[in-house]
């Protein structure tokens, strides 16, 4: 699904009941807002050589377990060697805010 716009993935998100991991926190948290009830949102911080990414999503993996991330949003992240998980609502917005 890498070759889909934001707002195509979103669509495919939306409709496939999909938890997305990302890098791309920026604006994913902001398509994510726009939706009322949605899967949830996982985004792996450092924009890092893919065998740290795949050992981020490992990590965050365990952590989720068998959690339903309605709403939510997971960040991971690296300080050093020190994984450094976030966890929080991600509130709905009706797009008029900036």
């Amino acid at each position: 699904m890498g070759g889909l716009k934001d707002h195509e993935l979103m669509l495919r998100i939306r409709d496939e009941d999909f938890t997305l991991v990302t890098n791309n926190a920026i604006d994913f948290r902001r398509l994510f807002r726009k939706e009322q009830i949605h899967p949830g949102l996982v985004i792996i911080v450092p924009n890092a050589v893919p065998a740290i990414q795949r050992a981020l999503l490992e990590t965050v993996l365990d952590y989720i377990g068998d959690r339903d991330l309605v709403n939510r949003a997971i960040e991971i992240g690296l300080t050093g060697d020190t994984t450094e998980i976030e966890e929080y609502e991600i509130p709905h917005t009706d797009g008029t805010e900036s």
